[in-house]
């Protein structure tokens, strides 16, 4: 909402504050103040000047030589270009030393011999935007009316001298969605009371009733509907004063009907529409649900399919305009128009939003619809635009107003006790403070020894229980000025749950591994979504997106490590090491939600140590990320019941470099290179990527760290070669040696795999060492000898092993 300070001087003495105090003052009560926006703010030598002579340049199609007064003593002679300038215009000129918009200097020049002492304005040379700029003046310059006074500043006349206060509106505070309500706003701030201009309307002696009928098929849908006709108008540009008001709140002028609907719409936050009531075709204004399939041409020309979501107002057969969003473009206002049907109402906030959404078609009207509307000014803001058209484009007003048989609002009643005030917020406040802070926001009390009854005002419809009044005694009276307090009570210490606890662990263990933290978003394309999950799932996506490319909630975290670190190598790093912590999203059959899971996934690509003058940097590769979940699971105490089994169930990873982790024989995570085709798309090199099931490490049983003593002992090792079939994996072979290793077995490592010359085809050799260690005595070398057999045996055995 942009709120002109100049427009709030008409209700309020701002004379002794600022634009920035008044702001600063706002921000504190509540609503935020984006900024101050001054438009005229370095302009100078603009003046108002009057074009006394004009005539066309020689060997010029389109200059003009003006010869215009601007006060000074003698004319100055203007080369001028744009195409509407006349002789007898009040024009907006720039002196020689005036500064426009972008730094650009006026100077004495000469264009094609002819002397030109200065510049005649066009508003978007004044920086105001395409979309302010009204259509008379958007090819050319802007003609200021007659009474403009010659050699006077030309700031005051198109709004340059005023200060603009965009506020940022939150949903519960629609209220200060008009210039009325920010009026309120202020004055409480300042305690005063805003005084608005009475309303006065003329009527003539004939009705409206016997114009036009109005009905509604649902009152649910359109519980307030009214509507005011004005006849004989002439529809034409509207005065200076409002266009100004207009440009300034960011709507362009349009023509002196549709321009009072907008001004009343800022005014009271009451959006208007006017219908040309013989465009209508018939006496009739019916609101209904639209029909599926249904179509409307509205205003900006495109034919909207409709469906039963939709409110319309039609003439009792078709559609003549969407509820609330836009007008339809069979019976909107044209120069013609001669009598004007003004439409002024209250629609089911739900309805709007989804008409808005589902056509892409939001507007000021539809903002303030949805958020809702103050009642008590339905029929005032329709007497006040009918009174300022049938003053600004002439014409009657008809007597009386057509309308549905609605019931009157009723202000609600709220109590709270000073007491409570003071307790919730902590505060001392007498009943004095309080009702003056009742008073300083206009809201009516009564007061029944220490209990407040206040009747709050209809344009305050957020406010409905206690709460709500805790809320404006507290702003009012200064967030600032609440003490700080410690809320007193028994407490117990508090500390981290166990997921917690490990999640934290987790998160400085990789990164004392060297990988670094990365947050992804949740929601991605559908594409990137299904790549790398877990498990089958199907995507969840969002109806209303925000883009394309945030639509669909992601099944696994890889996909997002893989846009990172391709983002970062593109960037001239040669190497990425990166991990996440966050929430994937499975498909749920018994509910619209879907299932949340808490992961981690790292990604390591290129390498994890840069080149030295002493050492290469090694590349990475599957050993290196499976080497830091090893160690991540020996310290959490997982290392026994962790098992990595090769698998090509992923197609977005290698299928010969994958392994699916499984704890206890139940699968909660991968580790594997992704595959060069996906990698090629990124334009990364080998790239190798793990992720797991967060909360099955943290549900899981886990063995406790156990600390020994130094052995006083020494222990003894026994290398052993095998050859064995080529499909033999490691991890069976240790499972082998590892069940007949005897009591004494401390560590088994494989430290050679070799296949190629001398080796049969279809089979490997794999080197292991076996080491032996009694912390109570001296191994005897026989002990260790008959275990060692044992291992042979169960190898030759179980595994067809030949020990070479």
């Amino acid at each position: 909402m942009k709120a002109s300070y100049n427009w709030l001087k008409e209700y309020l003495n701002l004379q002794e504050v600022t634009p920035e105090q008044l702001a600063d003052q706002i921000t504190l009560t509540g609503i935020e103040v984006d900024s101050l926006i001054e438009p005229g703010k370095g302009l100078n030598n603009l003046v108002v000047g009057h074009i006394k002579s004009l005539e066309k340049m020689e060997d010029s199609d389109h200059l003009n030589i003006a010869q215009v007064d601007v006060g000074a003593e003698e004319l100055y002679q203007i080369v001028c270009g744009a195409p509407n300038v006349a002789n007898g215009q009040k024009v907006i000129t720039a002196l020689p030393g005036a500064k426009l918009p972008g730094n650009f200097k006026i100077k004495k020049s000469k264009l094609r011999g002819h002397v030109s002492n200065g510049m005649i304005c066009s508003l978007g040379e004044l920086g105001f935007s395409d979309s302010v700029i009204p259509k008379n003046a958007e090819d050319g310059i802007y003609i200021l009316p007659e009474e403009a006074v010659v050699g006077e500043s030309a700031l005051p006349y198109i709004g340059l001298d005023d200060v603009i206060i965009d506020l940022d509106i939150t949903p519960n505070r629609a209220d200060a969605m008009s210039m009325r309500g920010v009026a309120f706003e202020a004055g409480a701030i300042l305690s005063q009371k805003p005084e608005f201009e009475k309303i006065t309307i003329s009527e003539s002696t004939e009705s409206i009733i016997d114009k036009v009928q109005v009905a509604v098929q649902n009152q649910q849908d359109t519980p307030y509907y009214k509507l005011r006709m004005v006849k004989d108008v002439t529809v034409k540009e509207s005065p200076l004063w409002l266009q100004r008001k207009l440009m300034n709140a960011g709507i362009r002028p349009i023509d002196s009907v549709v321009d009072v609907t907008n001004y009343i719409m800022l005014e009271y936050g009451q959006p208007l529409h006017a219908f040309d009531y013989d465009a209508l075709g018939s006496k009739e204004i019916f609101v209904r649900r639209a029909e599926n399939n249904e179509t409307i041409t509205t205003l900006d020309g495109q034919e909207r399919t409709l469906s039963s979501e939709n409110l319309i107002i039609t003439n009792g057969e078709v559609p003549v305009a969407l509820a609330g969003v836009m007008g339809g473009q069979n019976s909107h206002v044209t120069k013609e128009t001669k009598t004007v049907l003004i439409e002024s109402a209250a629609f089911a906030s739900a309805l709007v939003r989804k008409t808005a959404q589902s056509l892409n078609l939001r507007s000021e009207s539809s903002s303030r619809f949805e958020r809702g509307l103050n009642l008590a000014t339905i029929q005032t803001a329709l007497d006040h635009a009918a009174a300022l058209m049938a003053e600004i484009s002439g014409g009657t007003i008809l007597s009386g107003t057509a309308e549905i048989n609605a019931e009157q609002p009723v202000e609600k009643v709220v109590s709270i006790k000073l007491g409570r005030i003071n307790h919730v917020l902590g505060t001392d406040l007498s009943l004095e403070a309080v009702a003056a802070i009742f008073t300083r926001l206009q809201f009516e009390f009564d007061l029944i020894e220490d209990q407040f009854n206040v009747t709050v005002p209809l344009r305050r419809w957020d406010i409905s229980i206690e709460a709500d009044l805790l809320e404006e005694v507290a702003r009012v009276y200064g967030y600032n000025k609440i003490p700080s307090t410690l809320p007193t009570m028994e407490s117990t210490p508090g500390e981290l749950d166990e997921k917690q606890r490990l999640t934290r662990y987790v998160r400085r263990f990789l990164e004392g591994s060297g990988l670094a933290q990365t947050i992804s978003y949740a929601l991605t394309t559908p594409e990137k979504a299904e790549r790398f999950s877990l498990k089958s799932s199907k995507t969840t996506s969002l109806d209303w997106p925000m883009s394309e490319e945030h639509k669909t909630l992601r099944l696994s975290l890889i996909s997002g490590l893989v846009d990172n670190a391709a983002y970062n190598i593109a960037r001239q790093s040669k190497q990425a090491a990166l991990y996440e912590v966050g929430h994937v999203f499975y498909e749920n059959n018994e509910s619209v939600l879907p299932n949340e899971e808490e992961h981690v996934a790292g990604l390591v690509t290129g390498s994890l140590t840069e080149k030295t003058w002493s050492a290469d940097n090694t590349p990475v590769d599957f050993y290196t990320l499976k080497g830091i979940l090893e160690e991540l699971f020996s310290t959490i105490g997982l290392k026994e019941s962790i098992r990595y089994n090769a698998s090509q169930a992923y197609p977005d990873l290698h299928p010969g470099r994958t392994a699916e982790i499984q704890l206890g024989g139940t699968p909660i995570g991968i580790i594997g290179q992704v595959h060069p085709l996906v990698a090629q798309q990124f334009d990364l090199e080998d790239t190798y990527v793990f992720e797991l099931n967060l909360e099955a490490l943290v549900q899981a049983e886990k063995n406790p760290v156990l600390y020994n003593t130094i052995p006083k002992y020494p222990g003894t090792s026994r290398d052993i070669a095998l050859l064995v079939d080529e499909s033999v994996t490691h991890r069976q072979v240790m499972d082998v040696i590892e069940a007949n290793g005897g009591k004494w077995l401390q560590q088994v490592r494989l430290f050679d795999l070799y296949q190629g010359e001398h080796i049969e085809q279809g089979k490997k050799s794999l080197a292991y060492s076996l080491a032996y260690l009694n912390p109570e005595a001296t191994l005897k070398e026989e002990e260790v000898n008959k275990d060692f057999e044992k291992v042979k045996t169960a190898l030759a055995e179980k595994l067809s092993a030949e020990i070479r």
